[in-house]
């Protein structure tokens, strides 16, 4: 059987994603808001990433609509709407969209599925994770700036799927731990805010110790917690969470020989929270190092850490100060 996919959200991540399984050849449609549409419309979507593959899919090849009702054509809705969107998403998935039909969550933080499946009962919800940041060229251009696969629960609709995209840009890797994916995906998300608030690339950002020093030190609360907790976060890049932290402490000149030239950072990469900055949007960040706070909570600690970048991450949005150099980041999160 031919499955029906509709990516519900065409940002970065909804047009990357959807365009690389285009050009794998699945039957697949765009739901967002027009502005992309008659993006897409004028110049198609050109793909890259850091590996040198590139691809391109003509505008005659994409369809694309802005209504909702188009998700009760999905066998699988692949919602890639930014965390502040879920329940919105999910009221127009329980409207339109057919009952046994599959929604892949690939969104940010670890609570979207759990939301999710109390939103839509009559629906599968499978948790996904995007292992990496995409970043928007120009119109029509979408590069992949850093590294890893798609990974998503098992399931025999997800299997298909993933038989389907094949060894591939876009490809989509199973898995019997999303638990331990999500946390280990987090585990490098934390930096989404360090790095908005540093005003620079990620590139940029890694090669000074000060911001790499509050980024190690949102990552060992979390690791604290999730020791607590029982919960072993999964290996998701080059570095196991449980190295992470040290490799992060390293002098600059160590840390650059031990780690940027083996990871794949596009100099021109940076966080989706950078761009919600640049856009005044609300942020992520209450699924990030929100969601650390919030777990602590539950176990009655705290994080005052996670819970200081938070913070700042508010003020920025409140119309406070957006750029912090790293000694000043460093000393406001970790006080010293």
């Amino acid at each position: 059987m031919r499955l029906k996919i509709v990516v519900h959200g065409a940002g970065s991540i909804g047009c990357y994603v959807g365009g690389a399984w285009l050009d794998a050849g699945l039957d697949l449609s765009f739901l967002g808001r027009a502005k992309i549409g008659d993006e897409l419309a004028a110049h198609g979507l050109t793909l890259s990433d850091t590996d040198g593959w590139k691809a391109t899919v003509s505008p005659e090849r994409i369809r694309f609509g802005a209504d909702p009702a188009m998700l009760a054509e999905a066998d699988i809705v692949v919602l890639c709407v930014k965390s502040v969107a879920t329940e919105a998403a999910a009221a127009q998935i329980a409207a339109h969209a057919k009952a046994g039909a599959t929604v892949i969550s690939f969104q940010n933080g670890i609570s979207n599925a759990e939301t999710l499946r109390r939103l839509l009962p009559a629906q599968a919800v499978v948790q996904g994770m995007v292992p990496y940041n995409v970043i928007h060229l120009g119109p029509g251009r979408w590069h992949r700036a850093t590294w890893g696969d798609l990974t998503a629960e098992e399931g025999a609709r997800i299997r298909a799927l993933s038989e389907r995209i094949g060894d591939r840009p876009g490809r989509l890797r199973l898995t019997d731990d999303m638990e331990g994916i999500a946390w280990g995906k987090l585990c490098y998300n934390l930096n989404n805010a360090i790095n908005a608030l540093s005003g620079t690339t990620i590139l940029e950002e890694l090669k000074q110790r000060d911001y790499r020093r509050v980024f190690a030190a949102a990552m060992r609360e979390m690791l604290e917690l999730l020791k607590i907790a029982g919960i072993t976060p999964a290996k998701i890049g080059a570095v196991g969470p449980d190295r992470l932290p040290r490799v992060l402490g390293l002098p600059n000149l160590l840390f650059h020989h031990v780690a940027l030239r083996k990871w794949k950072i596009d100099p021109k990469g940076r966080g989706s929270m950078a761009d919600d900055f640049d856009a005044g949007r609300p942020t992520e960040v209450d699924w990030l190092n929100g969601e650390v706070v919030r777990f602590a909570e539950r176990l009655g600690r705290a994080a005052p850490v996670n819970a200081a970048i938070v913070a700042l991450v508010k003020e920025a949005e409140a119309g406070g100060r957006k750029q912090w150099s790293g000694a000043e980041l460093r000393a406001r999160v970790l006080g010293r």
